[in-house]
C-alpha cells in the first residue's frame, strides 16, 4: 500500500472535523473523495500532507510513518498536491512556477535539471506556449493546469487533486479527465476530491464518501451511486442519483 489512513481524527477546539478515518490505498489508483459542504475532505488532504497534525491516529506513506511531519518534508517523500484556490506564485513566470515544484520535490533538483523537467511537464499539460507568461495573467483554466503541472513536476509518487475541475466548461471539464487518467498510465497514484459527480465517477477505481466528519461509504462507483446512506447524505434526490446510476452525471458545485 502506497498510504494507509489509520483511525485518523481532528479537533478544532470543540469541534470535531475528522473522526476515525481509516482507509489502505494500493499503488496506481485512483481514489474519489467526496461528500456534502462541510463534510471534511479538504481537511483530510491537510492532515495527510502535513498542513495539520492528526488530533489522534496514524500515517503511513510508503511504508513509513508520516505523522505530524511538515508539508516539506512529505513532498520530500513524494507527495504532492494542488488546492481548491489556486495558489500560483502570480509574480514568478510559469516556467519559474514549475521550477519551483521541481526544486522542492522528493528529488531535490538543481535548476537545470529543474527547468527541463518544468518544460517537459508544461508540454505534456498544454501550457508549453505560456511558458514565459507572467502566472498572474493566466485564466482559470491555466491557473488549474499550472498547479497540476507544480506538483507533478515534484515527480511524485501520490498526487492529492483537490477540485481540479471546479470552475471549468464542460470541455475543460473532459480535457483534465483525459489528464488524469494520463497521469494514472504514468505510474502515480491519485486521490481527488471531487464535486464534478460524473466525472470522479468515471475515473475512480474505489470511491471514499465523508459526512460531517466521518466515513460513510467506502466502495466501487457502482457501489457507492447505490448506497442509500450515500443518496441520503450526499446526492440528496433520488432522481439525481438515478442520473448518476445511468452515467449522466451531474455537476455539483458545492465548495468544502
Amino acid at each position: 500500500m502506497i498510504l494507509e489512513v489509520q483511525n485518523v481524527s481532528k479537533n478544532f477546539g470543540g469541534l470535531q472535523a475528522l473522526l476515525n478515518i481509516s482507509f489502505s490505498l494500493p499503488e496506481h489508483q485512483i481514489l474519489g473523495l467526496i461528500g456534502p459542504n462541510g463534510a471534511g475532505k479538504t481537511t483530510l488532504f491537510n492532515v495527510i500532507n502535513g498542513v495539520f497534525p492528526p488530533s489522534r491516529g496514524t500515517i503511513l506513506f510508503r511504508d513509513e510513518d508520516i505523522t505530524g511531519l511538515k508539508p516539506y518534508d512529505i513532498a520530500r517523500k513524494g507527495m504532492a498536491r494542488t488546492h481548491q484556490i489556486v495558489k500560483p506564485l502570480n509574480e514568478l513566470t510559469v516556467r519559474e512556477n514549475v521550477m519551483v515544484g521541481a526544486c522542492f520535490g522528493h528529488k531535490a533538483l538543481g535548476l537545470h535539471q529543474a527547468r527541463l523537467v518544468a518544460d517537459e511537464v508544461l508540454e505534456f499539460l498544454g501550457l508549453n506556449n505560456r511558458a514565459d507568461q507572467i502566472a498572474a495573467s493566466l485564466n482559470i483554466a491555466q491557473k488549474k493546469r499550472l498547479e497540476m503541472a507544480r506538483a507533478l513536476a515534484s515527480q511524485p509518487y501520490l498526487l492529492l487533486l483537490d477540485e481540479v475541475l471546479a470552475g471549468l466548461n464542460p470541455s475543460e471539464i473532459a480535457a483534465m479527465v483525459e489528464t488524469i487518467l494520463q497521469i494514472r498510465q504514468q505510474g502515480v497514484t491519485i486521490i481527488m476530491i471531487e464535486h464534478v459527480m460524473h466525472a470522479v465517477m468515471n475515473v475512480s477505481d474505489r470511491i471514499i464518501v465523508l459526512d460531517y466528519g466521518q466515513q460513510i461509504a467506502e466502495g466501487t462507483p457502482e457501489e457507492i451511486a447505490h448506497n442509500p446512506k450515500v443518496i441520503e447524505a450526499y446526492l440528496g434526490d433520488p432522481k439525481l442519483a438515478q442520473r448518476l446510476q445511468e452515467g449522466n452525471g451531474y455537476g455539483d458545485t458545492r465548495g468544502e
